[in-house]
């Protein structure tokens, strides 16, 4: 009898990038080709090394992301999806991403991370206006994504996103506008948009900047508008939310992060990589020498999640879905019903127009609302701590 497999979600950390941008809290940092090919033959070895451990699942996805992964010599891209293919259970049909900066890649190399398995290629584009760009510290200008998006193209890839942001410096309601336009409007459209806002995070160039009064942020309300405008503009372009901040045309969601909202197990290799495998909660060490000298012996913060921890997880990342959560599963992960659990929450967000039920095929299911997924932090704070009956 052929033994059923489990599903597991790899994620590859590349942590080199050419410039760090302003607004990035990520772990990446510039680095030589040296540095570069020691790290892949020490992603190797960690993902050798922990074979024998996941013998019983097959890989449904892979996501090598950064930093900039396209900034890596194509060969050693190669490398890294032979080894896993050489050591792990890969579906014939899985999905395999690459992050790419638009600075970084030109037909020949998009040619060989197609032939080299990659097949869904993920642009960060963020703005097509070049000083919204400059003021990003991004790397790239509006017709470099230009031309790397037209080589990928003509590389075989059908399968793009393009990631774009709101809440720049110095972005306006019409450059946000014709920013989505002009996506949505590339030939062949791009199948997947990510439309993210804007966030500050701590102690990044960007952040400093604004906090020491040189840097204009669009207002609040204006932030609201350009939040709403993504769904409307897109949406007339035939693309569909899917997730509060992502958009895809009929049948090309992305798999990978679909599987990260509803808690499919993944496996995290690099330094910093997070993973989550039958409820226990792992990452790598954040230290490159040291992961460079033993990247099997970089485990750390092991976190065994109890019960109501799961089901925290559950609710706040299955409502970032538009289609929300089976009322059906809940009860057949957890063994308790919805309402047991969260009743009383869920009553005051329906009566607040922020949470719905809706019955469609596979059963009943919770979601927020239209008003409630732009509400959502102030909704999914309640769903933290839940209390079990007894």
């Amino acid at each position: 009898m052929k033994q059923h497999l489990k599903t597991l979600e790899i994620y590859l950390h590349i942590p080199f990038c050419i410039r760090k941008c302003e607004y990035c809290d990520f772990l990446s940092a510039p680095a030589g080709l040296q540095t570069q090919e020691r790290y892949v033959r020490a992603l190797e070895q960690e993902m050798r090394g922990r074979a024998a451990e996941y013998r019983e699942y097959q890989v449904s996805t892979v996501f090598i992301g950064g930093g900039t992964p396209s900034i890596l010599k194509p060969e050693w891209i190669r490398r890294l999806l032979d080894t896993l293919r050489c050591q792990y259970q890969v579906a014939a049909d899985a999905e395999i991403t690459l992050e790419a900066n638009p600075g970084t890649v030109d037909v020949h190399t998009l040619k060989q991370f197609y032939h080299a398995g990659i097949n869904r290629l993920s642009l960060g584009l963020q703005s097509t206006w070049d000083e919204e760009l400059k003021a990003l510290g991004r790397i790239h200008t509006y017709q470099q994504f230009l031309d790397a998006y037209e080589a990928a193209v003509s590389a075989g890839f059908t399968h793009i996103n393009v990631d774009l942001m709101s809440g720049l410096p110095g972005q306006t309601l019409e450059s946000y506008e014709t920013t989505l336009r002009r996506v949505a409007e590339l030939i062949p459209p791009p199948e997947h948009i990510s439309a993210y806002s804007l966030i500050l995070e701590e102690g990044t160039p960007l952040a400093e900047r604004y906090e020491a009064g040189a840097l204009e942020l669009p207002r609040e309300e204006t932030e609201r508008q350009l939040y709403v405008l993504s769904k409307e503009i897109l949406q007339e372009y035939g693309y569909e939310r899917y997730e509060i901040s992502n958009y895809a045309r009929n049948g090309c969601v992305c798999r990978h992060n679909v599987g990260y909202w509803t808690r499919e197990n993944y496996l995290g290799f690099g330094i910093g990589a997070a993973s989550l495998v039958e409820n226990v909660r792992f990452q790598n060490g954040r230290e490159l020498q040291r992961y460079l000298t033993d990247p099997l012996g970089q485990r750390e913060q092991l976190q065994q999640l109890s019960l109501t921890e799961q089901m925290e997880e559950y609710l706040f990342l299955g409502l970032r879905l538009t289609a929300g959560i089976a009322v059906q599963d809940f009860y057949n992960t957890f063994h308790y019903e919805l309402e047991q659990i969260y009743g009383q929450v869920i009553e005051k967000h329906i009566k607040e127009d922020l949470l719905a039920y809706t019955d469609r095929v596979g059963g009943r299911y919770l979601h927020l609302t239209e008003r409630g997924l732009d509400l959502a932090n102030y909704v999914m704070a309640d769903f933290l701590e839940p209390q079990l009956p007894g």
